[in-house]
């Protein structure tokens, strides 16, 4: 296991960084253990880290620091079953990769791979369909590290408690070292993307959800246009994107141009509304099929910040009004699009979409504009139709306005007590959240 000394840890964005005291990176379940157990001794707090993808200080530390690059990598697979296990410091892009020379693949995704595949878990990331929950709804079980050095095995039959916390777990419970998935078949998908009026699928949301295994649209703010993808299981990739096209669609006008749009907006922000209907009119239809992992995921290079709201599904009309006013009162304009996607239900306590069936609403912005009003005034609008945060994304809420919206709250932090009653795994971000 290495070690350096006082390194700075910035997230993805810029917006979050820190000093720890130690950064350790193990290579084993038993050094993460022995990393912990003396740090706790030496009077340290703990935080594991991914790939700095969260817009929180989740992962922030002043102590020790695991990275967990060196824990990677499939343990065990067994293709009849779909179960595997892997190592918590893959990457979903690892991972994905992995599953493919398996057969196999996750059943579904969210747009990036970069993230580890315990970062991914510990924040409910998630993809769009309405019959998917978040990806920790795709664990079967777990191990964690606990404060203590202990090696905790967890699923439906053992620990069951743990189980139901962990999966969400914000990093608050311990290290998760390993999971295992329940993977489906390799799969192959239709992608259909296309500009569609505002209005259209705001009427036509009940079908477009229902009819289609994944769907999602993006808004441009000052416009009445949307781009809507949709994507569906198909026998065979019949219509794979050429390269030329991918290239021109997701690296040139997706990241090249709209960098330099954003950095334009930036400087002149007047000419942001304008820049925005351009973008939504340069958009064109597309139709593809391809391996599943390549069609739900994206590139984005493009830097920015992120708030990310889910609320019931039926009340996504008046989160989307509200929305807009909001974007209308502002001193300053909004360069990016806001992001809708679609959950099921699941029974993940610290979930999202613990109970009840979701919508998502992601706003953001430019790295290095103004931002706080916004989602500010964006979280207001969600805190009163019910709205959860993402765990991995900005939010201003503490842990009195939480325990209201999570039914399981309390008993969450009943396990995080017993787990962890010194607070090895506490930092200013889960004392605001969790209480201290």
């Amino acid at each position: 296991m290495s070690t350096l000394t006082t390194p700075v840890w910035r997230n993805w964005a810029g917006n979050e960084q820190t000093i720890s005291a130690e950064v350790a990176r193990p290579n084993s379940t038993d050094e993460v253990a022995d990393a912990i157990t003396k740090a706790v001794a030496a009077g340290h707090t703990v935080k594991a880290v991914g790939s700095g993808h969260s817009f929180t200080a989740a992962a922030a530390t002043s102590g020790l620091r695991l990275e967990l690059g060196g824990l990677a990598g499939v343990v065990a697979a067994d293709a009849g079953s779909g179960l595997v296990t892997v190592r918590a410091g893959t990457t979903l892009r690892q991972l994905n990769a992995a599953l493919a020379g398996l057969g196999l693949a996750l059943p579904n995704l969210g747009d990036i791979d970069a993230q580890t595949i315990s970062g991914a878990l510990a924040t409910g990331t998630h993809g769009t369909g309405a019959g998917y929950g978040c990806l920790s709804t795709f664990v079967a079980a777990l191990e964690l590290v606990t404060a203590d050095g202990t090696r905790l095995r967890c699923s439906p039959t053992e620990n069951a408690d743990v189980f139901a916390a962990a999966r969400v777990g914000v990093g608050a419970l311990g290290v998760i070292t390993e999971v295992t998935l329940s993977c489906a078949p390799a799969f192959t998908l239709r992608a259909r993307e296309r500009p569609t009026p505002l209005a259209d699928v705001l009427s036509g949301l009940d079908e477009y959800v229902g009819t289609n295994e994944h769907f999602e649209f993006f808004w441009f703010p000052y416009t009445e246009r949307t781009q809507t993808k949709v994507n569906n299981r198909v026998a065979v990739s019949d219509a794979p994107l050429p390269g030329w096209r991918r290239w021109l669609d997701d690296d040139l006008l997706a990241n090249r141009v709209f960098a330099g749009a954003c950095r334009l907006g930036r400087a002149v922000p007047a000419v942001i509304p304008t820049i925005n209907a351009i973008s939504a009119r340069a958009l064109s239809p597309r139709e593809y099929t391809g391996v599943s992992h390549e069609v739900f995921v994206t590139s984005r290079r493009v830097r920015f910040v992120e708030m990310e709201y889910g609320i019931p599904r039926a009340a996504l009309p008046e989160a989307f009004a509200g929305l807009r006013r909001v974007i209308d009162s502002l001193p300053y304009r909004i360069t990016f699009p806001a992001e809708v996607r679609f959950t099921a239900a699941d029974d993940i306590w610290l979930s999202h979409g613990y109970g009840r069936e979701n919508a998502y609403v992601a706003i953001h912005q430019f790295v290095g504009m103004p931002y706080e009003e916004y989602f500010r005034g964006f979280e207001a609008v969600c805190a009163a139709l019910d709205g959860r945060p993402h765990w991995g994304k900005m939010h201003y809420r503490d842990a009195a306005s939480l325990r209201a919206a999570y039914p399981r709250f309390d008993d969450f932090l009943a396990v995080r007590d017993r787990l962890d009653p010194g607070r090895a795994f506490a930092n200013d971000y889960t004392e605001r959240v969790f209480g201290g």
